[in-house]
Formats: C-alpha cells, sequence, structure tokens
C-alpha cells in the first residue's frame, strides 16, 4: 500500500510541478508570478519618485476586470496603519512607546504577573513574550472587537519576560487598536478613518473588525488549487488592528509614499515617521509596523517592507529608503507576493531577481495522487467486505485484529492530520486546514471517512458470515402429496 501511496503521489508531482523563471520587465513578473500561483487578480505598482508605474492583470471575485481601485485586503500590511495611529498620538503627547499598557489600559490584565512589564514599543515590535503557544489566535468562534480580544487575555501566560525575544503575534496589534480606542475616545476604524485615510486622500479605504466581515464594494477573493481557482469566502480570524484594512492599489501607493516622506507632510513627524521604520530592539528584523529585509536572496537588508496574508487575500510593500523607490502588489488569492514586490523594486535598481516557484503546487500535486490512491484502495476494501470475511472464517488462524489494524491506523491518520501541520490536535485546526490547504483536509477526510465505512463493514460481514455458520441446518420437508 505504501508503495502504491508514493507512486501515485509523485506521479501527480511530476505532471503539474513547474518552476518559471524571472523576468526582468514589470509586466512579465507579474505575469510570470500569476502562472506560478494561478492568481485570478493581481494589483501591482512601481513608484519611483513622482513618477508610478501601475500594473493590473485579471479579474475580482465579481468576475470584473482587476484595476487601481479594485478593492483588496490588505491583511497584516495594516500592521503599518495601527503602528502608524499610535504614533499620531504619541506626536500629540498622548502616548509614549516606552509606557507600560497597564498604564494606558487599566483592564489589561494576565494570569503572568510578567504582564505589567510589557511596553507599547513591545506589542509594536512583536517583543512583548505574547505567544500563540499560550494564547491561540485560531480559536472559533474568534473574538471581534479589540475590547474583547484584550479581555480574553486575563487567564492566558506569557511564553517570554517581555522584551527578551520576537515572536510574530497578531494579538499585539490587537492591543495597540485597543489603546488607541482608549486614548482617543473613539472606535480604531473610526479614528484611522479621520486621522490617516481622510488626511491622506485614501478614499477607497476602510477597515473591520473581522477578517471576514462584509464590506460594501469588496468581492470575494479565490481559493487556488492546482490552477483553478473557485472564489471563496474568507477564513473568519480576528483582524481588529492587525490585519482588517481593505484597500486599493491607488490608495496603498499613496501610503507608502507617506512612508517615505514624499507625500501627506506634516501629518507625523519626521522623527516618528523615522522611529517606525526602525529596528527594535530583541526585534529580530522588525521595526514598528514594518520589517527591514534583503531586496534579494542572499543580500543584506536594506529595504523596508511588510507583508499580509489571509487565506484567500495577501499581498506587500516594500520601499527603498536610499533610492525612494517603491513596490506594491495586491492579490486575490493566496501566495507568495513579497517575491513578487521584491523583483519588482529589484528590477528598478539593478538588483538581482529571485526565480519564482510555487511549493504548493507540488504538495498539493502529491496530496492529490494521494487522495486518489487511498480512495481507490479503501472503496476495493469495502466493496470486497464480504469475501475478505469469508476467507477470515475459513482461516484455520483468522488474526482478525492484525487484518484490521492497518484500516483503524488509516482512519487515525485522517482524524489527526492537521496535527502534522499544527503541532496539536483541535477542532479549530481543522477548520484552519480546510481553508489553508483545502488537499490536505480531503485527504484526511477520505481517510477518516471511507476508513471508517471500509472498517465497520469488514466487522459487520465478519459476524455475519458467524451467525450463517453457526446457524442449525434444517431438514428437507417430505413431499405428502400423492
Amino acid at each position: 500500500m505504501t508503495a502504491l501511496l508514493v507512486l501515485g503521489g509523485v506521479l501527480v508531482a511530476v505532471l503539474l510541478g513547474w518552476t518559471a523563471p524571472a523576468h526582468a520587465a514589470g509586466g512579465r513578473l507579474v505575469d510570470d508570478y500569476r502562472s506560478v500561483y494561478g492568481t485570478p487578480g493581481v494589483a501591482a505598482a512601481v513608484v519611483d519618485g513622482s513618477s508610478v508605474e501601475t500594473i493590473v492583470r485579471g479579474r475580482d471575485g465579481d468576475g470584473d476586470a482587476v484595476t487601481a481601485r479594485t478593492r483588496f485586503r490588505i491583511a497584516s500590511m495594516s500592521k503599518s496603519m495601527t503602528a502608524t495611529a499610535i504614533m499620531l498620538l504619541a506626536d500629540r503627547g498622548r502616548v509614549s512607546l516606552d509606557d507600560p499598557v497597564v498604564k494606558l489600559l487599566p483592564g489589561f490584565t494576565m494570569a503572568d504577573p510578567r504582564f505589567t512589564g510589557i511596553t507599547v514599543r513591545q506589542i509594536l515590535s512583536h517583543t512583548s513574550g505574547l505567544s500563540n503557544s499560550t494564547n491561540n489566535e485560531y480559536v472559533f468562534p474568534p473574538p471581534r472587537s479589540p475590547q474583547e480580544i484584550v479581555s480574553k487575555l486575563a487567564d492566558k501566560r506569557l511564553a517570554a519576560d517581555p522584551g527578551t525575544r520576537s515572536e510574530y503575534h497578531n494579538t499585539n496589534y490587537s492591543i495597540a487598536a485597543r489603546i488607541v480606542e482608549v486614548v482617543s475616545g473613539k472606535s480604531f476604524g473610526s479614528f484611522l478613518h479621520a486621522e490617516l485615510f481622510t488626511p491622506l486622500g485614501m478614499t477607497g479605504t476602510s477597515s473591520t473588525l473581522g477578517c471576514s466581515d462584509a464590506a460594501e464594494g469588496l468581492p470575494s477573493a479565490f481559493e487556488v488549487v492546482l490552477g483553478v481557482a473557485v472564489a471563496a469566502p474568507e477564513m473568519p480570524g480576528m483582524c481588529a488592528g492587525n490585519g482588517g484594512v481593505i484597500s486599493t492599489l491607488d490608495d496603498m501607493v499613496r501610503w507608502v509614499r507617506f512612508n517615505q516622506g514624499t507625500f501627506g507632510a506634516g501629518l507625523l513627524s519626521a522623527a516618528s515617521l523615522a522611529e517606525l521604520h526602525t529596528v527594535q530592539p530583541k526585534a529580530g528584523n522588525y521595526a514598528l509596523g514594518w520589517q527591514s529585509r534583503p531586496v534579494s536572496a542572499g543580500a543584506q537588508p536594506s529595504v523596508i517592507g511588510h507583508g499580509g496574508t489571509l487565506a484567500t487575500w495577501t499581498g506587500d510593500m516594500v520601499f527603498s529608503p536610499r533610492t525612494g523607490k517603491a513596490a506594491l502588489v495586491l492579490t486575490n488569492s493566496a501566495g507568495d507576493p513579497g517575491v513578487l514586490s521584491a523583483n519588482l523594486l529589484a528590477e528598478r535598481i539593478g538588483a538581482p531577481a529571485t526565480p519564482m516557484s510555487n511549493p504548493l503546487t507540488v504538495v498539493n500535486a502529491v496530496l492529490l495522487g494521494l487522495t486518489l490512491v487511498m480512495a481507490a484502495l479503501l472503496v476495493t476494501a469495502i466493496v470486497r467486505a464480504r469475501r475478505w470475511a469469508s476467507r477470515r472464517r475459513l482461516a484455520r488462524r483468522p488474526w482478525l485484529v492484525p487484518r484490521l489494524l492497518p484500516l483503524a491506523l488509516v482512519i487515525v491518520v485522517g482524524v489527526l492530520l492537521p496535527t502534522l501541520v499544527w503541532g496539536a490536535f483541535s477542532f479549530q485546526n481543522w477548520i484552519v486546514t480546510v481553508w489553508l490547504l483545502p488537499l490536505l483536509a480531503l485527504f484526511g477526510l477520505v481517510c477518516s471517512v471511507l476508513g471508517a465505512v471500509a472498517l465497520g463493514r469488514r466487522v459487520h460481514r465478519y459476524r455475519r458470515a458467524g451467525q450463517v455458520a453457526s446457524a442449525p441446518v434444517r431438514p428437507p420437508v417430505a413431499n405428502t402429496r400423492a
């Protein structure tokens, strides 16, 4: 059975897995990206001073052509806006980056005395000590508002002393959003609209509390598996402060130019803008809502950027402080837009491009092959259950349990499959797997459901065969007719 499983997966992988080389022109880079990832729609831009090259391709979830005004969820790119909201309050003397969070949020508490040492700087740089190992962010139903997210920390512990290590954790930015609400007296969405989006002329930009909340003018995005794109709803999740912004390419160009210091002068002090892009102590490559990164694989960090990833939306933005050039990518499906934005920028500054490849092509091809082979084997076991039971009854030593053990193991593997990816078994992880790795979920479903049917049918047929064998044989009735 093992050989057949591996052979089936590898054959499909060989047929479907491939890598596209990088090309020089921006348009061809975007086209290559769409080919590699099967992305239905892409909106990209390259900023060079006052010049903006716009590249749009494909369609949105409503079937309309993507334009520079098409709305996309920007996911964790939203963190740059949350950090800026905090810096606006800092410029006004309402907040200091080194304030303890408990000073600004009297209701903030945790089941760990170390929480009192968490500062605003630490939550914005992901060095607070919060971790998914002690605060699972993928619970269902997810908490929605910043206030609810903060209140659910009351029984949680830290994974490290504040300020001693970096771990990317979305809850940090939900805490930041709650600070904005309490200090400003406005809802987080209202503050962003009034203090950031309106002054910068970002008229197509808004925010939601949940990752899957409906929004005006927002089409659905897509699940793409082996090149087949299907419009799908976004996975429910907590996005308040950490990933809930919806924007357009035009508006995001304004946002990047604001961060470059060439647009929106006076909204934020030069010192505060520089602090947003400065890598923080113990934070690795993380600044405040931004990251320092290399423009090409293997190079030293020289550009500032941040990506965003949801189940059905991805994007990335990056700019070079030295050259003033920037690149933006918004897409309506899963992928790796950070490679595309880096290549678009590299093409403009003469740096080497990074070849684009989609590892999920091979992974999904293997999963499809395994699923087909496993389904065939289990359906065969179901159909031949009666023959199997008869042979076991006639055998001198039935060895029933050892013969049924492989099917039991298949069922266990199917049920526990998300554990191999996420490290722990839970109902929530099954939901996450359905959205992020649908073919893995399908393989698990085939193993658990068809395996259970095959096991049950073999046991049932074995018992029936025993009942037939032990039933008394009736003598034939004599014919009494003359």
